[in-house]
């Protein structure tokens, strides 16, 4: 058999910290899961791995570890598929994945038929290591079904934190709705923005004169009134969004519907 230190492996470093992973090593934990931390960890392991050399880092800072539709994991998949890395490191199973199905599909099946080397550190596993031991094929899918059980605990959580806010009347979205604004002094809080809920007033006006909604957004437009995401930017408010289609968001047919179906309307 090919002795492991007779073969030069070419590494991908893979990083992940989601929101619920946390920052600061709490406990019982003896190395924080920080981004830097996950490096220096693995760096520090390749200190006594010459046959190992870092082809690139990967990191997908503020990923959920749930599915692997992750940007850097996509891009370490593609450079592996390129033959040009043919070792993953990772901190340890959770910092891979933590889908009970999918980690155990890349580490048992699709790594093995590329030719990739697999190592988590803190677990003690190394796919090319002899065999038995903590690293035996018994113990990733444990790992692996602990990490996914963990993932759906701190979901229920969320969801669980999130329902009790709505129940105490608690706004929890990122942004406020049009017409709205959050709070300076309680971000779970909604005040009125006075110019915006002047629009939303306009247009249920026009709307009970029996204008329809393409001819309350050419009027808005017409008008010079801007479109809810390009106000938002005005006001220092920016995000992403599907509805915009050209260089400048404007009002459509969709933005004067969403208002019209509003739940609430800003009062005077």
């Amino acid at each position: 058999m090919e002795n492991i230190n007779s073969i030069l492996y070419h590494a991908a470093i893979y990083l992940r910290l989601s929101r619920e992973d946390g920052d600061v090593a709490e406990g019982s934990k003896l190395v924080s899961n920080s981004i830097s931390n996950q490096k220096a960890l693995i760096m520090d392991f390749l200190k006594s791995h010459t046959e190992i050399k870092v082809h690139s880092v990967y990191a997908d800072d503020g990923y959920s570890g749930v599915n692997f539709d992750r940007p850097d994991f996509q891009r370490m998949l593609e450079d592996i598929r390129k033959g040009t890395i043919n070792c993953v490191i990772v901190k340890d199973l959770s910092r891979f994945g933590r889908n009970y199905i999918e980690a155990g599909r890349y580490i048992e099946k699709i790594f093995p038929m590329l030719g990739v080397r697999f190592i988590a550190i803190t677990d003690n596993y190394d796919s090319m290591a002899a065999a038995g031991g903590y690293g035996s094929d018994m113990v990733v899918p444990f790992k692996n079904l602990i990490n996914d059980a963990y993932c759906r605990d701190i979901s229920i959580k969320i969801r669980s934190h999130l329902d009790m806010k709505r129940k105490r009347g608690e706004y929890i979205g990122a942004f406020a709705v049009y017409g709205y604004l959050k709070d300076e002094r309680n971000k779970n809080q909604l005040v009125i923005d006075e110019y915006a809920a002047g629009v939303v007033r306009d247009i249920f006006a026009m709307k009970l004169c029996g204008l329809n909604q393409q001819t309350i957004a050419d009027r808005l437009n017409n008008d010079g009134i801007l479109s809810p995401m390009e106000y938002k930017k005005s006001i220092g408010i920016n995000l992403e969004t599907t509805f915009k289609k050209g260089t400048q968001a404007k009002w459509s047919y969709n933005a004067v519907l969403r208002i019209l179906k509003m739940r609430s309307i800003p009062e005077c």
